[in-house]
This record gives C-alpha cells, sequence and structure tokens, in this order.
C-alpha cells in the first residue's frame, strides 16, 4: 500500500558519489523487506543457513551496505516503534493479501510450478522479532547508527534530517516527504541492476526534494499533507474514493484551506480527516543526537561466517575492498 503519488512528484537521478560524507536516515522494515523479497533462490525461497534460518536480510544489509559505505556514506537504520491504532486496517489488509499469496503459492509447490512459485513466494514474507534483533546486531558491527523510533520509523527519519543530524531519507515510501523531510532518496538499498523480460535493467537512486516539490505543485505544506489523505495514506487506506493523486492536486489548490478541502467532499468521507492530519502535522518522533559505533570486522565474522554460514572468503573480500577504497580516498584528498 502506501502513499500513491509518485505519478505527479518531480525525482531527479543521482549517483552514490553525490552523497560521498553524507549521512542518510534509513527507514528500517522498508529496507528489510526489499531485501526479504528480492534477494531469493529461483523458485522463490529465501536464503538460508544450515539451520533453515532466513539470512535474506543479513545478506542485503551486508553487500548493500559495504557498497554504500565504500562511497563514503553514513547511515542511520531507524527501525518503527509502536503502530498508530488508525493503521489497524492497513494491516489487516496485508495480512489478509499474504494468506491469499500462500495459499498460491502452496498450489504451486504442488504443482511443481517453480515460475509461479517464485511469483507467489514474495507475497507472504514476515519479518520476526529474531530478525529484527540480528539486524540490529549486525548493522551495529557494521558501524551503523540503530535508532528505536517511538513511532512510524520514516517519520522519524525525516525528523533527523530536520534536525540537521542527517541529510536524507533513504525510503521507497513518501511518508517522509509529508511530514517535512527535506530530500527523500528512493532506490537506495536496492540492487544496481534488475532482470526484466527485456533484459536487465540499470537502477539508479532518486532524490525527491520536499520544498521543490511544493513549489512544482503550487501548495504548502498543510495542503500537501491534506493531499495525502485524499490519495490514502496507512492510516486511511484508499483514501477518498474516486479522487486520484491529480484531482487531489486540483481540489487542494481550489479550496486552499484543510476546513474547506474536506468540507467540499464530507459527504464522501468515511474516516476522520482530522486524526490522519494531526499524525502527519504533529508526528511522533524524538529529538535525540546519532551515535555512530565503530566498524567491527571480527563481529561481523562472528554473526554472519559463524552463526549464519557466509564464505568468509566473500565477506573478507568485502574488507579488502572497503580498505582500497579508503586508500584511494586518501590520495584523492592529499592531491
Amino acid at each position: 500500500m502506501g502513499l500513491q503519488i509518485g505519478e505527479i512528484i518531480s525525482k531527479r537521478e543521482v549517483h552514490f558519489s553525490d552523497f560521498r560524507g553524507k549521512v542518510i536516515a534509513v527507514d528500517a522494515f522498508n529496507a528489510l523487506y526489499q531485501f526479504l523479497t528480492s534477494i531469493r533462490q529461483p523458485d522463490g525461497t529465501p536464503l538460508m543457513d544450515s539451520k533453515g534460518r532466513v539470512t535474506s536480510h543479513l545478506s542485503g544489509l551486508f553487500y548493500r551496505n559495504m557498497a554504500l559505505f565504500a562511497e563514503g556514506i553514513k547511515l542511520i537504520y531507524v527501525f518503527d516503534g509502536e503502530y498508530n491504532v488508525l493503521k489497524g486496517k492497513t494491516h489487516e489488509a496485508r495480512e489478509e493479501a499474504k494468506d491469499v499469496a500462500k495459499e498460491k503459492y502452496l498450489a504451486a509447490v504442488e504443482e511443481e510450478d517453480v515460475d509461479t512459485m517464485a511469483k507467489y513466494a514474495r507475497g507472504f514474507t514476515k519479518l520476526t522479532p529474531e530478525m529484527i534483533a540480528e539486524s540490529k546486531e549486525l548493522l551495529e558491527a557494521m558501524g551503523a547508527a540503530v535508532f528505536q523510533a517511538p513511532g512510524e520509523g520514516e517519520m522519524q527519519c525525516a525528523e533527523f534530517v530536520k534536525m540537521g543530524e542527517a541529510d536524507a531519507v533513504g525510503s521507497q515510501d513518501y511518508d517522509a516527504l509529508v511530514v517535512g523531510g527535506k530530500k527523500l532518496i528512493q532506490n537506495l538499498t536496492l540492487s544496481r541492476t534488475r532482470k526484466t523480460r527485456g533484459g536487465i535493467v540499470n537502477i539508479s537512486p532518486e532524490i525527491i526534494e520536499y520544498e521543490k516539490v511544493l513549489n512544482e505543485l503550487g501548495i504548502d505544506a498543510d495542503q500537501f499533507i491534506c493531499l495525502a489523505i485524499l490519495v490514502g495514506t496507512d492510516f486511511n487506506p484508499g483514501g477518498v474514493k474516486g479522487i486520484g493523486p491529480k484531482k487531489a492536486l486540483a481540489l487542494v489548490r481550489e479550496k486552499k484551506y484543510p476546513v474547506s478541502i474536506f468540507k467540499a467532499i464530507e459527504e464522501r468521507l468515511d474516516f476522520n480527516w482530522q486524526e490522519v492530519f494531526e499524525i502527519f502535522k504533529k508526528p511522533n518522533v524524538r529529538r535525540e543526537k546519532v551515535d555512530f559505533p565503530k566498524f567491527d570486522p571480527e563481529k561481523i565474522r562472528k554473526i554472519l561466517v559463524e552463526q549464519h554460514d557466509f564464505s568468509l572468503e566473500r565477506i573478507n573480500n568485502q574488507f579488502l575492498k572497503m580498505d582500497e577504497f579508503k586508500k584511494k580516498s586518501a590520495q584523492k584528498t592529499l592531491f
């Protein structure tokens, strides 16, 4: 689900090197689900260790983050805290979708249909407390800051950007932008290439800038929140029936003020718009400084190699690449 406003938001393609020396606050759950759904075997089953424990998320965290660290990027991984009660319908819908996907997957297993298995295996991915705990442990060993948000992780990421602790938010969703996160980077933790029917395509990170979005759309901060609510957020899934991004934009431009905007379509509302508006206007976040732990190769080896059967050679090769990058960076600085 999530906020579907991509068609009216301008993005600019950037390179990882553009963020050298920058701090990016990453929506942890968003990234972990990406890894769990994308890093899989051809039949759709996730990567596992010899004990049958899923390791796709650990593989994603290690290899994708090492690539970012090699660019001189610092990362804050922000984990979701308590969900707002209004998010209940979204969770119910997601669970129902997972149940349907699992049924179709099991049917494909019986028919030994590998392509269909791969199609539906990703649909019932679950992030367990054990996965979250080991992800935090690995991230800290890699030198990434780990922060437990009181509420929505994305909104806490945006707060870090607003208070100067981070330069941008890393997420595929738009919530951080709606609450005023100055810069949003998408495709940050995705693989740099993707297989499609037409062949392999390159995937580059894209940046969305809050002030530029407001200027291009011709709206202010409160109107942007109203636009999001009209289209539909995780707190009011589906939004207002019959109103997509373009109609929502026209309505907020015409009516201007939140009360007037929702007054104009009050007979079509089946939710309390004020409650949703307050979630974005006054997000549940904390204003705290962030400390970065030291990079600990031995602990990384213990977690990945000893506990989860990762290849020692491949892990050490990543460390060598990191050392080579640091040497090159030092030479460039001297010259």
